[in-house]
């Protein structure tokens, strides 16, 4: 009863993070450039807009959501069932922008509804919570993931393309904070370095993928933030944290599970700006019949 209601409380966290991830989207890449190297005044410019401050505040109230189930469950149970929340992302972009899902889009968004339904299942079993992890490893990992963000935004824009270079980075950043913050739950307020790093980590996981959202379309930057956001945790909770699959058929399918919420992320996090701000195809016999 406690796991499914984690789950539920996920769900609804899910939905809160891709709401103020749009409203957030629809101010950040309207805005002059913003520059981590001008963090005052790119700060200032998002302060004073009262669209974007509703966007990060139902983002927060999905995080404090988040923190509630974390305190319920795994972290690896709960990141996966968060990571079937870029199916709600899709949709939201897609009316929200009025551009409909391509087909890749549309399996996405199935396959990580299969994801959710196969977790669902997977709570049958007996759960295990996992063991305290070592502070050495945590240190590791948040140190390897702030290195790993820098090159993504460095080095591999180029590469990749900006705007997707820099939504994962946010999702290596924001995936930092969420380990921290099991840190912080797990270990209780003696613990106060944890608190430290999830407020550093989100914060500049924040700061990037509002960068990012005027580098690439909301659905790719997003998506691919969100992607690694669930992902790395998931991975964490396994090694860092020591959690155990169910016994039997039921751990095959929490597996099984785990891979359809990333491989619909996967499927969700392709599209480009340009096809992000096509018009849907009323729009565009519309705009041919105004002009003849």
């Amino acid at each position: 009863m406690q796991l499914a209601l984690a789950l539920v409380i996920t769900l609804i966290s899910a939905c809160c993070l891709n709401l103020g991830y749009l409203l957030e989207y629809d101010v950040a890449s309207k805005l002059p450039a913003l520059s981590l190297r001008r963090p005052i005044a790119s700060l200032r410019s998002l302060l004073g807009n009262t669209r974007w401050l509703t966007g990060i505040g139902i983002e927060s109230a999905g995080w404090l959501l988040y923190v509630g189930a974390l305190a319920l469950a795994p972290l690896s149970l709960v990141q996966a069932t968060a990571a079937g929340g870029i199916g709600i992302l899709a949709i939201m972009a897609s009316r929200y922008t009025r551009v409909p899902l391509t087909g890749k889009e549309r399996i996405g968004v199935a396959v990580s509804v299969v994801g959710l339904a196969l977790l669902g299942v997977s709570l049958l079993g007996d759960h295990g919570t996992g063991s305290a992890a070592g502070h050495l490893w945590i240190g590791v990992w948040l140190v390897a993931s702030a290195a790993a963000a820098v090159v993504f935004m460095r080095l591999l824009g180029g590469v990749i393309g900006a705007g997707p270079a820099w939504g994962i980075a946010a999702g290596i950043l924001f995936a930092a904070g969420d380990v921290s913050t099991k840190m912080a739950v797990s270990s209780g307020p003696e613990d106060f370095a944890f608190l430290i790093c999830l407020v550093v980590f989100y914060v500049a996981g924040t700061a990037v993928l509002q960068a990012g959202f005027q580098r690439g379309s909301a659905l790719t930057t997003a998506g691919l933030a969100t992607l690694l956001t669930n992902a790395l945790p998931i991975a964490a909770g396994m090694t860092v944290f020591r959690e155990p699959l169910p016994a039997g058929w039921i751990g095959a399918v929490r597996i099984i599970a785990f891979a359809a919420v990333v491989a619909g992320a996967v499927l969700l996090a392709s599209r480009t700006k340009a096809t992000e701000q096509r018009p849907a195809p009323e729009q565009t016999r519309d705009l041919a019949s105004s002009s003849t």
